[in-house]
C-alpha cells in the first residue's frame, strides 16, 4: 500500500512507526565548545540514552574541522565535524534543539538565538541573563517571545545559578508552605578552579582601592544573575517588589592564597561578597548572598548552599558541600531537553516548565513528538 501513497503520507506513517519503536533519537546541535559546551557534549555521549549530537559549532581555530570525538578526547570518533559556520550548520542539519554555550549577557547571545529560532529549532542557553531576560532587556525578551512563537519553537535560559539553586530550588521548597513571609538564601563557593576571566570579574588579587574602583567602572561585577533569580522567585510567588538593591564588598585574606592564575598576598582581595535584596513596602523579603573567594578553607570557611524560608512552616535547607557550578550548569542544560521539546512555544523560564530531574532512562520515551 505504501508504494502507492503520496510522499507525505509515507513520511507520516514512518514517523508513527519510529515513535512507536522509539527509533527516532533526540537530535541536538552544540554551539560553543569551551569548558561548558565540551562538558555538555561528554555528558550526552557518556551518560544519556536516546540523545544524538548531530552538529557542533565552535570558534577556536584548533578545533575547527576536527571530529568532535577527538576534541572531547574520546576513544571513538562521533562523525560530527566542528564547524565555524553557524548559518550553514543550522540550515543543513535537522535537530530538535540547540544547546548554546557561548556568552553570558542577553544582548550578546540574542543574534545567535535569533539565528537558531529562524532555522526552526528550540534553544537552551546557559547565558546567565537569559534565565529571565525580562529584567535587563524587556524589549529583547518580547522580540524573542514573538519570534519563537512565529517559528513554533521554545527558548529557555538555565544553569545552576541562576536557573536552579537560588530560584528553582527555592520555589520548589515553598511548595510545602501555606504561607511564605521571607526568603534568605546563600551560595558560598570556591573560585579556585576558575580561570583568569572569572578572577578579574570577582576582583581577586586586587587592593581594596582597586576593587572599589572596579565596582564603580563595571569591571568587577561579582555574580551575574541575582536580579534574574529574585525576579523569578517574586513573580512565581505573586510578590510585587518595589526595588532590588545590590552590594558588592571585597573579601580580604589574612593568609597567602594561590591558584594557577592568581597569587594573593595577605591584606589583598581574595573574593567578592555580593548581596541582593528584594524590597516590598520598605521591607526586605528576599535576600540572596553569594560570597565567592579562592580557597575559603584556608580561613576555615566551608562552602555550601543554604536556604531559609520563613513562613508556615519555616523550612531550612542546607547542602554543605556546594553544588558544583560547572557540573550543575552542564546538567541543567541537558536535563531540560525533553521539557523544552514538549513545551508550548515562546520564551519560557524554569518555573514555567515541569520540575527538572536527571535523565537516567531513554530520553526518547519522555519526548512527545
Amino acid at each position: 500500500m505504501l508504494q502507492y501513497a503520496g510522499s507525505k503520507q509515507v513520511e507520516n506513517v514512518l514517523a508513527k512507526l519510529r515513535r512507536f519503536y522509539h527509533m527516532d533519537t533526540v537530535k541536538v546541535i552544540l554551539w560553543g565548545l569551551g569548558a561548558m559546551g565540551s562538558g555538555i557534549a561528554k555528558d550526552i555521549v557518556q551518560n544519556k540514552t536516546g540523545i544524538e549530537i548531530v552538529g557542533a559549532i565552535g570558534q577556536n581555530p584548533q578545533k575547527i574541522g576536527k571530529d568532535l570525538g577527538d576534541i572531547l578526547g574520546l576513544e571513538k570518533k562521533l562523525g560530527v565535524i566542528v564547524s565555524k559556520n553557524p548559518a550553514e550548520v543550522l540550515k543543513n542539519t535537522k535537530a530538535d534543539v540547540v544547546l548554546l554555550s557561548t556568552q553570558s549577557l542577553t544582548k550578546e547571545v540574542f543574534p545567535e538565538i535569533k539565528l537558531v529560532v529562524e532555522s526552526g529549532k528550540n534553544v537552551i542557553t546557559i547565558a546567565e541573563e537569559m534565565s529571565a531576560p525580562q529584567v535587563e532587556t524587556p524589549d529583547l525578551a518580547k522580540e524573542m517571545d514573538a519570534l519563537a512563537k512565529k517559528h513554533n519553537v521554545t527558548i529557555l535560559g538555565t544553569g545552576v545559578n541562576p536557573g536552579f539553586v537560588l530560584d528553582t530550588l527555592i520555589l520548589t521548597l515553598t511548595g510545602a508552605c501555606q504561607v511564605v513571609n521571607k526568603i534568605w538564601a546563600a551560595r558560598i563557593n570556591d573560585l579556585s578552579p576558575f580561570g583568569p576571566t572569572v578572577m578579574k570579574s570577582q576582583g581577586v588579587g586586587t587592593t581594596v582601592e582597586e576593587f572599589n574602583k572596579g565596582v564603580e567602572n563595571g569591571t568587577i561585577v561579582g555574580h551575574i544573575g541575582f536580579k534574574q533569580s529574585i525576579y523569578l522567585v517574586a513573580k512565581s510567588l505573586g510578590w510585587e517588589l518595589d526595588e532590588v538593591v545590590e552590594s558588592r564588598e571585597p573579601i580580604m585574606t589574612t593568609v597567602y592564597r594561590e591558584t594557577p592564575h592568581v597569587q594573593v598576598q595577605p591584606g589583598m582581595v581574595c573574593g567578592c561578597r555580593h548581596i541582593a535584596r528584594g524590597l516590598c513596602k520598605g521591607q526586605e523579603i528576599i535576600t540572596l548572598e553569594h560570597p565567592q573567594q579562592i580557597h575559603p578553607e584556608l580561613e576555615g570557611i566551608k562552602t555550601g548552599d543554604y536556604i531559609t524560608i520563613e513562613g508556615t512552616p519555616t523550612i531550612k535547607f542546607a547542602d554543605e558541600q556546594e553544588i558544583p557550578g560547572g557540573i550543575g550548569t552542564m546538567a541543567t542544560a541537558v536535563n531540560m531537553i525533553p521539557q523544552v521539546i514538549n513545551a508550548r512555544t515562546g520564551l519560557l523560564t524554569m518555573p514555567e516548565l515541569p520540575v527538572i530531574t536527571a535523565l537516567m532512562g531513554d530520553v526518547r520515551k519522555l519526548v512527545k513528538r
